[in-house]
């Protein structure tokens, strides 16, 4: 009976180390090499300076990705499972909105009081001032918004968005990010006379952008990449990009302006030293997506934002370690005086005054 048993046992680990080695990831993973990851000492030392925040609007839903504020003073907030919840200036009496019924991520009010919004499943989206929703794109040049993900508008009215990825969903961002292959874009969209083009491809997960103060530029987050990228839309380089930040402490997300020449960046982890030591491995990658989503690699509860300058200086470095905190933080947007902060998996979004 033992000698069974044991028999059994094998085949079952054999068929467990079958499975691993052989069923398909539809990944196809590269090895690259990070820079090894600053220490949170110095510019990025830990602090409690977040564990102020004022979290609101709990109860109507999980997962506001992004906060945004309308002319009146109300906060619009996007949940799973397609709506979008209007609150009063002070976070309370949460009606929705609109229903976009996929997953609506960045949120960007137009010149005219539309909401624009980047659903992750539907494309690119107008609300009017009374909620009627509009589809503004489901494709650019040819190929479907897989992964819409984050917006900012011009103040001549150029939409600037992001497709994180044109090979993997927003259910499997974690794919994308394991394959480490530059699968994202940045998109321009004219909404006078309805045409899109794609700015700059190859791109390793594009996400935050954000268009700068003296509207010649935009910063995109390359979470993949653990960087941020500029992008000239103006003047003599446009259309040519480069470097603005890299070797980021935190997986950056989310990134906004204040207007005032200070970028707000969200990071909703800090780099894992077993994702980076990973990095040289695709095999071993391919594995882990084979296992259980439970067993695979997560960020620890951190909220974590910094406020750089111009030139990539960091003024501003904001966290909170506790079990407690507003995390993970994919988003925070400057506003008449607060910060306000959202978060993918959070049930709630949060708020805290602006450091000057």
């Amino acid at each position: 009976m033992l000698k069974l048993i044991g028999k059994r046992l094998l085949m079952l680990l054999g068929l467990v180390v079958l499975y691993l080695l052989t069923w398909p990831t539809g990944i196809d993973p590269v090895a690259w090499t990070p820079e090894k990851a600053p220490t949170l000492t110095g510019i990025f030392a830990s602090n409690d300076l977040l564990s102020s925040a004022n979290i609101m609007g709990k109860g109507l839903g999980v997962g506001p990705e992004d906060v945004d504020v309308d002319s009146k003073g109300r906060i619009y907030a996007p949940y799973e499972g397609g709506k979008i919840f209007r609150y009063e200036a002070d976070g309370s009496n949460g009606q929705e909105f609109v229903d976009t019924k996929g997953r609506p991520l960045g949120l960007e009010f137009d010149g005219e009081g539309n909401l624009i919004i980047c659903d992750a499943f539907k494309g690119l989206l107008s609300a009017s001032p009374d909620g009627q929703l509009t589809t503004l794109l489901t494709e650019v040049d040819g190929i479907k918004l897989k992964f819409t993900d984050d917006v900012d508008i011009a103040k001549n009215g150029m939409i600037y968005f992001s497709d994180a990825s044109i090979k993997f969903g927003q259910r499997q961002y974690r794919k994308d990010l394991l394959e480490h292959r530059p699968n994202g874009r940045v998109i321009v969209y004219n909404p006078f006379t309805k045409v899109a083009k794609t700015i700059k491809d190859k791109m390793y997960f594009a996400n935050g952008v954000a268009v700068s103060p003296d509207q010649s530029y935009i910063l995109v987050n390359e979470t993949g990449g653990y960087k941020i990228t500029k992008i000239w839309i103006t003047g003599d380089k446009l259309g040519q990009s480069e470097p603005f930040m890299e070797n980021l402490p935190g997986i950056p997300d989310g990134i906004s302006s204040n207007g005032k020449g200070l970028f707000w960046v969200a990071f909703p982890s800090k780099r894992k030293e077993l994702l980076d030591n990973l990095a040289q491995k695709p095999f071993v990658r391919k594995l882990i997506m084979r296992l259980p989503e439970s067993l695979q690699p997560s960020p620890e509860r951190y909220g974590f934002v910094i406020g750089v300058d111009e030139q990539g200086n960091v003024i501003h470095n904001l966290h909170d370690s506790s079990p407690e905190s507003y995390s993970p933080i994919t988003s925070v947007e400057s506003h008449e005086g607060f910060l306000y902060f959202g978060s993918l998996t959070y049930n709630g979004f949060a708020r805290m005054p602006e450091p000057n």
